[in-house]
């Protein structure tokens, strides 16, 4: 039998309707990866050091599926994606072209014939860094049959190893969707030396049969999404094809016994959006990758680890978490990643303070909100934020970044006991990331409050220095 490949796509579905965080897109990666998709479609890029770091990270943390990311028409993208794109296990280039009249003349500013000289040239120099290409023909179903025949044997010349064709509008059923897959292996005889695959919108409510019509006719691969929204739904489809795989021909390598639990996480992180009034925009579940090294562990591993949980240190930084490693390693035989993450805060990219604490009060109680009142010096200047929160540590941070005027995304935020007893000491651990970078600042305190509070501006100063000196 032959494998119908799930394509996921529900990060290329982000700010239409929901919205994730750098850390949230990784651990969607790593979920997807676990679930089986053959192949999981990321963002392309847009700003070139923020969304190559994303491609990057997602590109190393997958370990079995193909990680697709699309370039633009020109080879100044392709070889700006393929930088970010090379580390993967399985990495894939896409090449995205509406066919259709309307969108190649007001979407691409292209007549037909430098259409298919940029489906070309792209796909191409993706062929030159790539062995996995794919050329995704947009709107195939509103276009001119001859120039779409025309597109496709151009990519497949040009050395396209997966051709995709888009129902856009989602305007047809499920036997026309068959007979435009016919066809396409009618006119186009190189098809068959390729693999097909097809995506369709669900205006219709008819997305998830069109699929498997089309699977009938020929396709095997299908774009879908485990957080469905107005495309073909990764649940129902892959569903479908375990139970009737057997009467198409066709298997589906998606594991279904894993599926709801998964999908359920996916669902949970893609609707638990940023409150307009908070700073924890974090809808991860789960702390992910957790880790212990040992006192036999060498540099190289420490400073894995520490690339592992997303940090980018400078030569210097790397030599001072080494140190500090083997300073701790000495005399405790197991160091966690929780107790790594400490390390880096306390002594990686140790600044002057730019922001200074002058004071805070916080006001709280159970039929009122938490209201946080923060002092701070930048420069001499007294600068003050008043702002309610959804407690106490809330406000704080919102206060913080009404202060500062921006918002940072808050990656992760750890609290832990220091000592025991009344008097105990906390410990606090704030993570920031800016341009898509990870800085990390660390409080202590017998006030949790006020520990976060230090450790937010430790993370703080830490960007604003860096960030001043690039």
């Amino acid at each position: 039998m032959n494998e119908v490949r799930i394509s996921d796509v529900t990060m290329k579905q982000v700010g239409k309707g929901f919205s994730l965080t750098f850390k949230e897109k990784l651990e969607l990666s790593k979920l997807l990866d676990k679930l089986g998709a053959a192949i999981i479609e990321v963002e392309g890029i847009q700003q070139a050091k923020i969304d190559s770091l994303r491609v990057k990270s997602i590109a190393t943390a997958v370990k079995r599926s193909i990680v697709a990311v699309p370039v633009e028409l020109d080879r100044e993208s392709v070889q700006l994606t393929w930088n970010a794109l090379k580390e993967a296990r399985h990495p894939r280039l896409q090449v995205v072209a509406s066919v259709s009249p309307v969108q190649m003349e007001y979407i691409f500013h292209k007549k037909p014939d430098a259409m298919l000289d940029a489906i070309r040239d792209t796909v191409s120099a993706c062929c030159e860094v790539a062995q996995d290409v794919e050329f995704i023909a947009d709107d195939a179903t509103r276009s001119d049959g001859t120039f779409l025949y025309n597109a496709v044997e151009t990519a497949i010349a040009a050395g396209a190893k997966t051709i995709t064709v888009c129902d856009t509008a989602g305007a047809m059923l499920p036997d026309e969707f068959a007979g435009f897959v016919n066809s396409l292996y009618e006119n186009v005889p190189a098809l068959k030396d390729v693999t097909l695959g097809i995506s369709c919108s669900n205006a219709l409510a008819m997305a998830d049969a069109c699929a498997i019509a089309a699977v009938r006719a020929g396709a095997r691969e299908i774009k879908a999404a485990a957080y469905q929204m107005d495309n073909i739904s990764l649940a129902d489809i892959s569903r479908v094809l375990a139970a009737k795989g057997d009467a198409c021909g066709v298997y589906c390598a998606v594991r279904t016994t894993e599926m709801k639990r998964i999908i359920n996480q996916i669902t949970w992180m893609c609707e638990t959006g940023r409150s307009k009034n908070s700073p924890f925009d974090n809808g991860v579940q789960e702390l992910g990758d957790g880790f212990v090294l040992t006192s036999h562990d060498d540099m190289s591993a420490v400073l894995k680890a520490v690339e592992k949980l997303g940090y980018d240190l400078s030569e210097e930084d790397g030599a001072n978490v080494w140190a500090a490693f083997q300073s701790i390693a000495s005399r405790k035989e197991e160091i966690s990643s929780k107790e790594l993450d400490t390390i880096v805060a306390s002594v990686a990219m140790q600044v002057p303070a730019t922001y200074v604490l002058e004071s805070y009060v916080i006001t709280s109680s159970n039929i009122i909100s938490s209201v946080a009142h923060i002092k701070m010096k930048k420069n001499g200047e007294v600068l003050e934020g008043l702002t309610p929160g959804d407690g106490s540590i809330d406000a704080a941070f919102m206060a913080l970044e009404q202060i500062v005027g921006c918002h940072y995304e808050l990656d992760d935020f750890q609290i832990q006991s220091v000592t025991e007893g009344r008097e105990a000491m906390g410990e606090t651990l704030v993570k920031l990331r800016s341009n898509g970078k990870l800085y990390s600042g660390r409080g202590i305190s017998t006030d949790i409050v006020g520990a976060s509070i230090h450790a937010y501006i430790n993370a703080l100063n830490k960007i604003v220095y860096e960030e001043a000196e690039v």
